[in-house]
């Protein structure tokens, strides 16, 4: 019985036929083994169809909205890769005043500046994929996802130091109306 299975065991793939990368070969008329890739032709995770998810852009002018749906895992995820790569120069509330400052380089913009806390989503994105003023892109490090993520914790950010002094109140408002009213409690 063992015979039997083993002898459907073969490395029938291993043991072919074949050129290795870049080796002539005079099968083909202009003696290359590695065949150029035909026209129009996209490598597997490269189709960037979605411009205002790849760009953060749509007809050249920055998006005011996210491409893709933000949860409350994307921002931890946000979070987490802003704390890595954004709060070295940024800072950890996003205030300016990162590590890198205190060592004698350039002071970033804070994001809780009125030019920053008004400008579309899409700026952020923009800003981290093709670099802007002292900072570098961020496109080969970050995925673009990530920086979507990053994006909406920047917002998260923004909204925490921009929040209006009485908004527990209104919270506390509106969630004794809603369980006066019936509902959720």
């Amino acid at each position: 019985m063992g015979c039997v299975v083993m002898a459907g065991c073969r490395q029938d793939m291993h043991n072919q036929p074949r050129y290795k990368p870049y080796a002539a070969t005079t099968f083909f008329d202009d003696g290359r083994s590695a065949r150029p890739t035909i026209d129009d032709t996209v490598a597997r995770g490269q189709l960037r169809i979605d411009q205002a998810r790849y760009t953060g852009k749509v007809n050249g002018k920055d998006i005011d909205s996210f491409p893709i749906q933000i949860t409350r895992a994307d921002l931890a995820r946000g979070q987490e890769r802003f704390n890595i790569y954004c709060s070295p120069c940024h800072g950890r509330l996003g205030d300016g005043h990162g590590l890198v400052v205190t060592r004698g380089f350039r002071q970033p913009p804070s994001y809780h500046d009125d030019r920053l806390v008004n400008a579309p989503i899409g700026h952020f994105f923009d800003v981290m994929t093709n670099g802007y003023g002292a900072m570098y892109s961020y496109a080969s490090r970050v995925a673009v996802d990530d920086r979507w993520r990053i994006a909406a914790y920047i917002r998260a950010l923004q909204m925490s130091q921009n929040a209006p002094p009485n908004l527990a109140q209104q919270a506390a408002a509106k969630s004794t109306s809603a369980t006066a009213a019936g509902g959720a409690q």
